[in-house]
């Protein structure tokens, strides 16, 4: 205590000596900096910097990994019909893309995560899909002599897979695996875009360009030669409703069917975010209707405080 009093004094006597006003004494200043610093938090400062730095440049990679290049080109946006927030799936080109993946993808692409009975109510009437489950001869069993069996499709079925197991399915499209179609819509880059312009964008490689027999080329597809041959054309089949079957109508039908495959619940989800943003908009209204007429009075209000008797 005594010694800082004598600075304080010799800190003002100096003052008044050089006529200006008293210095005071500073406390000392904190120099920190990277050299000054003990090893382990260097250590730790680097290492930071460098997991920051990976991390940045992998996700700079796998963003450019999703970028065209070369030949290989981004999907164009398409304006789908249930595009958009108060837009739903066309229903009717739910059932055609049904029935286009029944005819033309379920030789080779299995949909393994989808029942017969998700088409009831929303392509087809139940009635209309026991009739389809029914043209199926389903494995079960055992019986009761421990002896698989066939019967007819029920509604609680699975699409049938086209093969037995993934090796028969390499073996009959050599070397390929064809991909199961259930989530195909949310598990591709570009979603719906990216399909349709996959199975409309076959074309002749451009000059220079070979591509190894048994492939095909095509610009939107990772490494544009792709095992599959073109699987659509004009009037590949002929639609129940009676709907010209062109390449293009195709194509889109089956790309509505599958963003309803990847998601069932679509509609409902789309549905409930209209009622979430309604009833948030009158929410907030009804607060700021509060703070600003029902609250005012408060702000104005003055309170006095009155010591106790």
């Amino acid at each position: 205590m005594a010694a800082a009093c004598l600075v304080l004094r010799r800190s003002l006597r100096a003052g008044q000596l050089l006529g200006g006003r008293p210095v005071w004494p500073q406390p000392p200043q904190a120099n920190m900096s990277f050299s000054t610093m003990s090893r382990g938090r260097r250590m730790a400062l680097s290492t930071l910097g460098v997991v920051l730095a990976g991390g940045a440049g992998l996700a700079l990679a796998l963003h450019r990994s999703v970028k065209a290049s070369d030949l290989e080109l981004h999907a164009p946006s398409y304006p789908w019909s249930h595009g958009g927030l108060f837009y739903s799936l066309d229903h009717a080109s739910v059932r055609r893309g049904y029935q286009v993946y029944k005819q033309v993808c379920a030789a080779c692409h299995s949909m393994d995560y989808l029942a017969f009975r998700n088409l009831v109510g929303v392509s087809h009437t139940e009635a209309e899909v026991k009739a389809l489950a029914e043209e199926f001869e389903i494995l079960d069993g055992p019986d009761d002599n421990g002896e698989m069996f066939t019967r007819p499709g029920k509604l609680s079925d699975h699409f049938p897979k086209p093969y037995p197991n993934p090796e028969a399915a390499r073996a009959a499209n050599n070397g390929a695996l064809p991909p199961d179609l259930s989530y195909i819509a949310n598990a591709r880059h570009g979603e719906e875009d990216y399909i349709f312009s996959l199975l409309t964008g076959y074309c002749d490689p451009p000059a220079g360009v070979a591509v190894r027999e048994g492939l095909y080329f095509n610009p939107y597809f990772v490494g544009q030669s792709i095992a599959m041959a073109p699987p659509i054309y004009d009037e590949v089949l002929e639609y129940d409703d009676g709907t010209p079957a062109t390449m293009s109508q195709v194509a889109k039908d089956v790309c509505t069917f599958l963003r309803w495959a990847a998601e069932p619940e679509y509609d409902d989800r789309k549905r409930m975010g209209l009622k979430i943003i309604m009833m948030a908009t009158f929410i907030t209204a009804f607060i700021y209707y509060m703070k600003r007429h029902r609250w005012s009075v408060m702000k104005s209000r003055k309170m006095a405080y009155k010591p106790p008797q």
